[in-house]
């Protein structure tokens, strides 16, 4: 059983089809870490171009998919409860699997550091328990409706 569904989610972030890249929320202990899984399937828009005939899921989704699930770690905590968390900064991301259709992500975010309006998180994503992405990304949070 999940902890919160895709229309849990969606009323936290922001972010819709076709960009919206998590399935459920499996484990989430707010301010301190989160685990999310995403079902990667041939039906995704991006497989038309990334590669035809070699089907390949960007690392740049996959990063995308990290700072989703740490936006909802973020968002989740009571002194960000209602704003909004925009990525900083993606530091030290490694690739060391090919995510392909068919693949199950399992992303694990934990929370490393929170100031005022930003912090940092520690990510890796799994796919059959092996690490198929790492990286740490800073976030900042602001107002829903504030420019940053």
């Amino acid at each position: 059983m999940s902890v919160l569904d895709t229309s849990e989610i969606m009323d936290l972030i922001p972010n819709r089809y076709p960009i919206l890249f998590m399935d459920k929320v499996d484990e989430l202990n707010p301010g301190e870490s989160i685990v999310v899984t995403k079902n990667v399937t041939i039906n995704e828009e991006f497989f038309q171009g990334h590669f035809p005939g070699n089907p390949v899921m960007p690392g740049v989704l996959i990063i995308e998919s990290l700072a989703q699930a740490a936006s909802i770690l973020i968002l989740k905590s009571e002194k960000f409860k209602g704003k909004t968390a925009y990525l900083g900064a993606i530091e030290n991301a490694k690739f060391r699997k090919v995510v392909r259709p068919g693949d199950v992500l399992k992303l694990h975010v934990d929370m490393e550091k929170v100031r005022t309006n930003m912090g940092t998180v520690k990510c890796e994503v799994k796919v059959d328990d092996k690490v198929a992405c790492s990286c740490k990304l800073t976030f900042i949070v602001a107002d829903a409706d504030k420019k940053l």
